[in-house]
């Protein structure tokens, strides 16, 4: 299947506000199971996010162009990285509560699932608890879900979907 792809660099500095930033686009899009939107680190004088899209169809991708321009967003064709971060991919919305690892591999477009300080793969039976919020990352072609132990033999995502910032106690 052939794929067109675009990002765009925000002015936003923190990954939950560039989610929610993607996440309103795709929803205003009404993009298809095939899409991809990832948030990108985008180093330099002024660290921020930029977001990227890769989409099925060549009017899609124009129209999702305009919409970002119109928003203000300056308009990049391809993708910033390899390394994005994905939060909406095939299957996503599907990822609620608590699953087993291999239904999650089935349901979505995640390739695998890593877990901190572990070798090799986990059990397809293990249950991950998924907070509702499962951002795989793109590494050498895979997209990939970095996992830690958890409470009772759980897994959970090793994002957490309200992180404490930095600092905050200070």
């Amino acid at each position: 299947m052939t794929s067109y792809a675009l990002w765009a660099g925000t002015s936003v500095s923190a990954l939950d506000a560039a989610d929610h930033l993607l996440l309103g686009l795709a929803a205003e899009l009404g993009l298809p199971e095939a899409a991809f939107g990832c948030t990108h680190f985008l180093r330099g004088d002024r660290p921020r996010m930029a977001l990227s899209l890769t989409l099925p169809s060549e009017p899609l991708l124009r129209t999702a162009e305009e919409r970002l321009r119109a928003q203000g967003y300056e308009v990049t064709p391809g993708v910033p990285d390899a390394v994005g971060r994905a939060v909406v991919y095939p299957g996503f919305g599907s990822l609620t509560g608590t699953v087993r690892v291999g239904e999650l591999l089935a349901r979505s477009a995640i390739d695998r699932v890593t877990v901190l300080g572990t070798p090799g793969q986990p059990d397809p039976r293990q249950r991950l608890v998924t907070r509702d919020h499962v951002r795989p990352q793109w590494h050498g072609g895979e997209l990939v879900l970095a996992a830690m132990p958890a409470v009772g033999g759980t897994l959970v995502p090793f994002e957490v979907p309200d992180p404490t910032p930095c600092c905050a106690d200070h």
